[in-house]
């Protein structure tokens, strides 16, 4: 490991404007950019950025004495990580039921638990995928804002909008009572309309609506649900009202919908051909792709102590996907789509806290160059987030979500899974983690 050294000078910590400015000195800064780390110095005031230098370049202030000056020698520091496929009401739980039947009080106190445990990660942004319940997305995201609770900026989706039968539907729960289910079940135009509306009431900033099916429900991943004139109508009614739309897309029919209709954020994607691709490809611009290869590969392989064995049919069916899968989204990649980082975390075989592990999957299994996976966790999580002006970069104006790290992340991406490697967390202009214990 190499050797590091850091220095806290505390004294006034406001500029002449009132805000408070802190320096990193000596930093080895992977920007994100693409552009190959350099040793430099990075102002930061108030949330943002306010400046980027390059050591040697003569372009740094150093009049600013009240500033707080934190020499990073030995240490990388780069955006925070961005999760584009996140579940906030997902409580690391071995199966749908503990989440599906949680009451909601009990539920939202999960939803804190994990936005700590996100942001402790090194997570200091995530793309709401599907809420257990219509209003936690809501309530937690607000909460996180108004500096309530710790956790990654977030934005709220509602539950998966699913057809009658379909994924989401959990059946029995539902004849009890349908505010236990896990998806909202709608047949035909009107409700989905409905649907759509009462999310959008509720305050959601994405809407989702699943295309396809998925194997552990009991609809197979290549199956398809809904009509276009269903979908058709969830789009519009989102787009009159300023909102985003995702769907639960494995089948290669799905993903064509999602172009077709132009619904930009596309999960899992896992069965493609020709046709999809191209159509992807030529709509590039408008679409992001999170394949959820945790859930692939744990499914398959790792939840055994909970049930669910490798080499039953069901996990065999998910060996089948994952294949399909990996060989997606290298074509993807290469054809400039855009992949990111995002894998269903949540279940007790892919829990959070664990999201990190994505980058090296991109790295072992997809062929990304480590720079290629760092920046689909933060360049185009920025974008994801609709952010992607001020966010997921470390530039001029950007704002303010760093981490600082005991090591090299472009020699080894898995150090960003450790913890303890993450001296500092910064989350717009403050520190969650503040950098008091170095690493031994």
């Amino acid at each position: 490991m190499a050797e590091q050294s850091y220095d806290l000078w505390s004294g006034n910590k406001n500029d002449e404007n009132g805000e408070s400015t802190i320096i990193f000195t000596n930093a080895r800064i992977l920007d994100a950019t693409g552009e190959q780390p350099y040793t430099g110095d990075v102002e930061v005031s108030s949330n943002r950025i306010k400046s980027v230098s390059k050591q040697g370049s003569g372009n740094f202030n150093w009049s600013n004495g009240g500033a707080q000056r934190i020499n990073c020698s030995g240490m990388t520091l780069m955006p925070g990580l961005i999760d584009a496929h996140l579940h906030l009401s997902w409580n690391n739980s071995p199966g749908i039921d503990p989440i599906n039947l949680m009451p909601p009080e009990e539920h939202i106190l999960v939803c804190v638990e994990m936005a700590k445990l996100l942001i402790d990660s090194g997570f200091t942004s995530g793309r709401g995928a599907a809420a257990a319940k219509p209003r936690l997305d809501v309530v937690i995201r607000d909460a996180i804002n108004e500096g309530r609770f710790p956790g990654p900026r977030y934005t709220a989706a509602g539950p998966e909008i699913t057809s009658v039968g379909g994924l989401g539907d959990t059946s029995l729960p539902h004849i009890l009572d349908p505010g236990l289910n896990l998806g909202l079940p709608v047949c035909g135009t009107e409700e989905v309309r409905r649907t759509v509306r009462e999310l959008i009431k509720w305050g959601v900033d994405t809407i989702k609506i699943n295309l396809s099916g998925e194997e552990i429900a009991g609809m197979g991943a290549e199956e398809n649900q809904f009509t276009d004139e269903e979908v058709s109508v969830c789009v519009n009614e989102a787009r009159q009202r300023g909102k985003t739309l995702a769907a639960h897309a494995r089948s290669k029919e799905s993903i064509k919908r999602c172009v077709k209709f132009g619904i930009e954020y596309i999960y899992h994607a896992s069965f493609s051909d020709e046709e999809s691709l191209d159509m992807l490809e030529e709509a590039k611009d408008n679409h992001f792709v999170a394949p959820g290869l945790a859930w692939l590969i744990n499914v398959a392989r790792n939840a055994g102590e909970y049930g669910i064995k490798p080499g039953t049919p069901l996990t065999n069916a998910y060996e089948r996907e994952l294949e399909h899968a990996i060989e997606t989204m290298k074509k993807m990649h290469k054809r400039g789509i855009r992949v990111l980082i995002g894998g269903d975390y949540g279940f007790a075989w892919t829990p959070h806290g664990t999201n990190a592990k994505d980058l090296e999957y991109f790295v072992d299994l997809l062929e990304f160059s480590p720079m290629e996976a760092i920046q689909a966790g933060t360049k185009f999580g920025g974008q994801i987030m609709g952010m992607g002006k001020e966010l997921g970069m470390i530039k001029e104006g950007f704002l303010a979500d760093l981490l600082l790290v005991d090591g090299d992340p472009l020699s080894d991406v898995k150090i960003l899974q450790n913890r303890k490697r993450l001296v500092a967390i910064m989350k717009d202009g403050k520190f969650h983690k503040y950098p008091e214990n170095i690493p031994a």
